[in-house]
């Protein structure tokens, strides 16, 4: 949609910064499966296996499956495995399963129509397999097709997220194929909370480490990750070990992806940048949080998305409803037992103790938003941000909403220019 804003404020478009689409990706895919980062190829790994399973994303993220997938399968079938025994797992974590037709789309749909598919479900504590308990006490169940395989791949992007720094490699296992007594444990606050646990921090998150730590016990073997352009075509490949490929991936991205900004801005403008993260208000969250890094304590952010498929999951929905402001749910939730998707709101309440919070949902009813504040025009919401700016106040429009990686310049840059 386009905004009309008022003159007054200086504005500044802040842009998903990506590097250039890759102009030969299959022979690029070809050259990190049979060369990959920190292991033997993958046709090599897959000899004398039986069987194999593959974790790919589903229909919430625009990974390329239908692009990465098909060379990986080659590999495995001039390895030996046939067609029966290799199973491709829909890593929905706690998300609904996919349909039909998403199939087709996350896959492909010949693949879609050819090869054993899993549709994980959370919520069937039956069909994980129990590894054990991390360090830190994390129950890992994980689904038995994907853990009773003989090889282990997954398939993926690496991008800014909201908890664990990054997407991609270990997240493809857990939360993507675990049961909900492992994901309840590392979404609770005592992940949750931790200063580290944002986007772009890596290096010291501790969700990064637990999820490195379950990905270990599963035995995690091989992963295919790519970074995307603003259009979504490839920008690099990423193949191998799973903690070397991906921290290189991390490293790539790191590199070609952040946009700076001179200074905290006073307030912004941000989104869920479309499909298919502006199906929900559950995923438009992603926008808030990715946004915060840039503005001034007590900046208004305001977020513009269009929830075509209302809240979100009936946990998320009933927490929102219930919402009464962030300290109060804080505290609510701080010691009781955890309620799927109450982390999402638990992020966005962190953000709220910082800075107000304005929303432009028009799939979403006021009654269904709690305490939100929410306008019914997206006129009114704008209107309602500048309120009180000051003269020549700055505001950031971050349209790329949780695909903009965004920083304030730090010192030694704006030195040295």
């Amino acid at each position: 949609m386009t905004l009309h804003l008022p003159d007054g404020p200086r504005y500044q478009v802040v842009h998903a910064h990506a590097a250039g689409a890759m102009q030969d990706v299959r022979r690029a895919l070809d050259a990190a499966l049979d060369g990959p980062i920190g292991c033997a190829p993958l046709e090599v790994l897959a000899a004398g296996k039986k069987t194999a399973a593959i974790s790919v994303c589903d229909i919430t993220r625009p990974a390329p499956n239908q692009v990465t997938l098909p060379p990986v399968l080659e590999r495995l079938h001039r390895a030996g495995l046939r067609v029966q025994n290799i199973t491709i797992c829909i890593a929905t974590g706690l998300h609904r399963e996919a349909t039909r037709e998403e199939l087709d789309i996350i896959l492909g749909p010949e693949i879609a129509a050819k090869y054993p598919i899993l549709n994980h479900d959370a919520k069937k504590k039956d069909a994980h397999g129990y590894v054990g308990e991390t360090r830190r006490g994390t129950p890992v169940y994980v689904e038995r097709p994907f853990l009773d395989a003989d090889l282990h791949i997954t398939l993926g992007f690496i991008e800014q997220h909201l908890m664990l720094g990054f997407s991609g490699g270990r997240k493809m296992i857990a939360p993507g194929l675990a049961a909900q007594e492992t994901i309840k444990v590392i979404h609770s606050p005592k992940f949750m909370r931790e200063s580290l646990a944002v986007e772009g921090s890596i290096d010291e998150n501790p969700l990064h480490a637990e999820l490195l730590e379950i990905a270990r016990m599963v035995r995690h073997d091989f992963m295919l990750d790519v970074t995307l352009t603003k259009s979504r075509g490839i920008s690099g490949i990423f193949a191998g070990d799973p903690v070397k490929a991906h921290a290189a991936g991390v490293e790539f991205l790191r590199g070609s992806s952040v946009e700076y900004v001179p200074e905290f801005v006073d307030a912004a403008i941000t989104s869920a940048a479309g499909n298919p993260l502006d199906l929900t208000c559950y995923q438009t969250i992603k926008g808030v949080t990715a946004v915060q890094h840039i503005v001034k304590p007590g900046g208004k952010i305001l977020v513009v998305s269009e929830c075509s498929e209302g809240i979100g999951s009936a946990e998320f929905a009933e927490k929102l409803r219930s919402y009464e402001g962030p300290q109060r749910y804080l505290d609510e939730i701080a010691d009781a037992p955890v309620v799927p998707d109450q982390w999402q709101l638990e992020k966005l309440a962190l953000v709220e103790l910082k800075h107000p919070v304005l929303f432009y949902a028009p799939g979403t009813r006021p009654e269904e938003l709690g305490a939100l504040r929410s306008f019914r025009t997206v006129d009114e919401a704008i209107a309602s941000l500048l309120d009180g700016l000051p003269a020549g106040g700055r505001v950031a429009v971050m349209s790329d909403g949780p695909y903009a990686y965004a920083r304030v310049q730090p010192m030694e840059l704006v030195s040295a220019r």
